[in-house]
């Protein structure tokens, strides 16, 4: 589908819980469940062998709408590891590293290409975030990622993990600036 919004992924009724975890029974419960709170038959997650996947493959503008994060959090509380789209929302996008979730851009050409492999059960997908590929039946495709997201997904780390990670570097600029700034107040050079 296209245009997939964060209410779809995650119902505003379901954002009462307090902490990050919990989600993923609620994960498109709309689409997931009738209102008797029985799995619909037609929907793809409830489908045998897409049960237990790790990689959501979608369409054009995955997560838009609100910039809610619960949409993450429950995308990787159900399992997903890897989203694959031709486009993102960009808060959405923005807020799968914050989670751990590897978000991944592909051309609308390399979608189309995985949806239809997709139809054959015997098709296995590799991703490698080290190399920056998606191996499938005898294809390998390259996806772009930004090289700090990168090591912030392969590493285990958050934003600040990564920033305290130069700690020594910073220590030094601040030494260094202030000798400079003193230096500077008495008149040195």
């Amino acid at each position: 589908m296209t245009n997939v919004d964060t209410d779809q992924i995650i119902p505003k009724q379901f954002l009462k819980l307090i902490q990050k975890t919990g989600y993923g029974g609620f994960l498109f419960y709309d689409w997931r469940f009738d209102r008797a709170g029985n799995p619909k038959k037609d929907f793809v997650l409830n489908e045998p062998k897409y049960r237990e996947r790790q990689v959501l493959l979608t369409r054009d503008n995955f997560g838009c709408g609100s910039s809610r994060e619960h949409a993450v959090w429950a995308l990787y509380d159900y399992g997903i590891r890897v989203v694959i789209a031709s486009s993102f929302a960009d808060i959405f996008y923005n807020n799968c590293f914050k989670k751990g979730l590897l978000p991944i851009h592909l051309s609308q050409d390399e979608i189309d290409y995985l949806f239809d492999l997709e139809k054959n059960d015997d098709a296995v997908i590799e991703i490698s975030l080290a190399n920056q590929t998606i191996s499938i039946s005898e294809k390998i495709i390259d996806f772009d990622i930004d090289l700090t997201r990168k090591k912030i997904l392969l590493e285990g780390i958050d934003e600040i993990g990564y920033t305290l990670s130069f700690s020594d570097q910073i220590l030094n600029y601040e030494k260094a600036f202030k000798v400079a700034d003193y230096n500077k107040f008495l008149g040195k050079n």
